[in-house]
């Protein structure tokens, strides 16, 4: 009954927004010129509030039609060139001059994760980062957290190269939260083999909050935010239809991988439309030592779009995919012959998201059903060759966010909202890990930014009420369990510009965490890690507060940000051995005892000539237990890189570059432990050494008979060195991967 009255409450709320021709519509135009004031064709134009976009003709220009009345964000991007973003109030006096710069990377000018609006990310307090299309096609993955490894501060704990979890600032699983478009992703995000289940390949953009956001999004957003938002439906020229297509295939080398990804896109009058599917398939990883058996995967990924808009709104109907077969290598190691488990995942989600005018208000409406299913298959079963279904959960998830965006006197700017949730979880498997169970969450935010000549302001509260009701499970040795929370989260941050591009920059802000089901009720065994996990029914939710400092610099040619932080987190749960054995596996509990995180992240971008650019970023976390002093687990050592691109632009509007990147990463010594009755400290982890990798990359874009081609050359740890990432669950029996060549060509019909 929850989650039927909350789609109730969604489409009424679509309905509200859906186009109408109750105002008279307006249309937003412009034009896209170089520096010299020559037009800028083939750049694409977003209206962000509306997700709409559009690309500038042969002479530069854009069109809008059907624009409610009200205040914009127009971005505007072309490779090759530095991305513009500008504010409009419709309806508009004039069109749209934006006027683009060379620069060899799309630095994307805004963010939207950030306070839930698109906001200029100078004049953001909180530390926001954003990896733009272009290195996401270049470094297409089908694990998110391997492509977010670009960006300072974020880290993979993966299992192989398929399945990984973004680690930033060294926390990770339910710690940080990942949206996709702005929708909760849930999962099961205490198992090692559950990654977040959306696709970077999807996206057009995915924003990264480096330190916790619960102001906006609630529990599991202690430690950040990870924000997949797809491309934006685009707009037919007035008066015609629009009908694109753009295919890719590749090949990489070290696991045999083969994939391809097609997308058509198409718009006519006030509707567009997208179809976007992804294939993977690949063989065993190979490191500098041999194959390891058991770590092929197959996936196939995608979305389906339909949006429509309008003189009242827009609304957009979506349905993402997100799935596959992952070999998974078992911590005995690859010595202990072929054959192994195997994780089947299916992630279903549809969206819906409609946005109206009343007033000075918009008006945002965001909700999600997601199933979220999980299996995973033993080569063991009851007859020989044959397999057997071990663990099998299946999630449920409804979520609700009303949401207001105002501005005030055109200066200040915010958002009121509305969020909610019902969850059912399914144990269905013979091993069940966690009862089943319902989890119900309702919260009440505020955000507003307030620009003050050169200082801007931002300050917000919010409130967090969550049931959770476990049903009884004999194999768990537990009774019905009903679990209360509620919680307060805020954040005030200020932004000071100083002359010459340079900003300083302070954020302070509390947020929260509930213990998950695996927390507080497993009781099974973890075969995968050779161990038996109990949970803890007292675990009482994480609280934190955080402190972020730091100082900006945004120039023509060089642009850079050096940032400190330090995260208090009190009641830190975490996962411990204990001198007890259950058929000869450790067993290992949860405990909570304050903890304390403190580090850096520094990164510039300097372009000394027109064809060369420069990019560098490091990288340091250290956690520590408050009671024992002892490092927290996993706390990923210093990391440093290097990158230099030549880049070539042609009079026909191609590109082409070549790069260089150096990867350094210290040693890891500083490893977890705990005491065990009549043991000592036991050390729960093992030590790394310090590597090098060295990568190659090289690609071009041509136009050949009217058609676009691309063209990608990338070559990983192009020396085929010997190493062991530390966060890399298999580093206690095997080196990380090898020598790998990644083809990709593309072209756009």
């Amino acid at each position: 009954m929850r989650a039927a009255s909350l789609l109730r409450t969604l489409l009424f709320c679509l309905l509200a927004a859906t186009p109408g021709r109750a105002a008279p519509p307006d249309t937003l135009s412009g034009r896209v010129s170089d520096p010299r004031g020559g037009p800028v064709a083939g750049a694409q134009v977003a209206l962000v509030e509306l997700a709409r976009a559009t690309a500038s003709g042969a002479d530069g220009r854009f069109v809008f039609a059907s624009v409610p009345p009200g205040r914009y964000t127009v971005t505007v991007r072309r490779l090759g060139y530095g991305a513009a973003s500008a504010s409009v109030v419709v309806p508009v006096g004039a069109p749209l001059e934006v006027a683009l710069h060379p620069a060899p990377t799309l630095v994307d000018p805004i963010t939207v994760t950030a306070t839930r609006s698109p906001l200029d990310r100078r004049a953001s307090p909180l530390p926001a980062d954003v990896l733009g299309d272009e290195p996401l096609r270049r470094g297409s993955t089908v694990s998110l957290a391997r492509a977010l490894e670009e960006l300072p501060g974020v880290r993979s704990f993966s299992s192989g190269p398929q399945i990984g979890k973004p680690v930033v600032r060294g926390l990770s699983g339910a710690r940080v939260l990942v949206l996709d478009d702005g929708h909760r992703l849930e999962d099961y995000s205490w198992s090692d083999e559950d990654g977040p289940s959306a696709d970077a390949r999807l996206a057009e953009r995915v924003e990264v909050i480096r330190g916790p956001a619960s102001l906006l999004y609630g529990s599991d957003a202690i430690g950040g935010v990870v924000n997949v938002i797809p491309h934006a439906l685009p707009d037919a020229p007035p008066g015609s239809s629009l009908r694109r297509a753009d295919v890719e295939v590749y090949g990489a080398t070290n696991n045999t991988e083969l994939g391809t990804a097609v997308r058509l896109d198409a718009a006519r009058g006030d509707w567009s439309g997208r179809v976007f599917a992804i294939g993977r398939r690949a063989g065993d990883l190979h490191t500098p030592a041999g194959a390891l058996d058991n770590t092929g995967f197959a996936a196939v990924n995608g979305e389906a779009a339909l949006g429509v808009h309008g003189s009242r709104g827009s609304a957009t109907l979506r349905f993402a995919r997100y799935g596959g077969e992952f070999q998974l290598l078992e911590a005995k190691g690859p010595e202990a012959g072929g054959g192994g488990p195997e994780r089947k995942v299916a992630d279903h989600r549809l969206q819906l998201t409609g946005t109206s005018r009343l007033g000075g208000l918009r008006l945002e409406a965001k909700g999600q059903w997601q199933r979220h299913a999980v299996a995973e298959v033993s080569d063991t079963g009851a007859v020989p060759g044959s397999e057997a279904t071990v663990i099998d959960l299946l999630l449920d998830t409804y979520t609700l966010d009303l949401l207001a965006h105002n501005s005030i006197a055109g200066r200040a700017t915010g958002t009121v909202g509305v969020s909610g949730s019902y969850q059912t979880n399914v144990t269905r498997g013979p091993v069940p890990l966690v009862p089943g169970a319902r989890t119900a969450t309702g919260a009440l935010f505020a955000v507003e930014q307030l620009p003050l000549g050169r200082w801007s302001l931002l300050a917000g509260a919010r409130v967090d009420v969550r049931r959770l009701e476990a049903d009884s499970n004999a194999a768990l040795a537990l009774g019905a369990e009903t679990r209360d929370y509620t919680a307060y989260s805020g954040d005030v941050g200020v932004v000071w510009r100083l002359a010459g591009g340079l900003s300083l920059v302070a954020n302070l802000g509390r947020a929260w965490r509930a213990p998950d089901l695996f927390e507080l009720f497993a009781n099974g065994a973890r075969l995968d890690e050779a161990r038996y996990d109990r949970g803890d029914a007292t675990l009482v939710p994480e609280t934190s507060w955080n402190v972020d400092a730091g100082v900006r610099w945004q120039g023509r040619s060089a642009s850079g940000e050096l940032a400190a932080y330090r995260n208090r987190i009190d009641n830190f749960i975490f996962v411990a051995p204990t001198d007890q054995f259950i058929n000869a596996l450790r067993v290992y509990r949860y405990f909570q005892e304050p903890a304390t995180l403190w580090g850096g992240e520094g990164a510039f971008d300097l372009q000394p000539l027109a064809v060369l650019s420069l990019r560098g970023q490091a990288d340091y976390v250290h956690g520590a237990d408050d009671r024992t002093r002892r490092p927290l687990p996993l706390m990923p050592p210093l990391r440093a890189t290097l990158e230099a691109e030549l880049h070539w632009r042609r009079g026909d509007g191609g590109n082409s570059y070549a790069g260089m990147e150096t990867e350094l990463v210290a040693r890891q010594t500083r490893l977890a432990s705990d005491s065990i009755p009549g043991q000592g400290f036991v050390t729960v982890d093992i030590p790394t050494a310090a590597y090098g990798l060295l990568h190659l990359a090289a690609g071009l874009e041509r136009r050949l008979g009217g058609r676009l081609l691309r063209l990608d050359l990338r070559v990983r740890n192009a020396t085929n060195a010997r190493y062991r990432d530390y966060l890399n669950r298999y580093k206690e029996f095997a080196l990380d991967a090898g020598r790998n060549l990644v083809l990709r060509v593309g072209s756009e019909f």
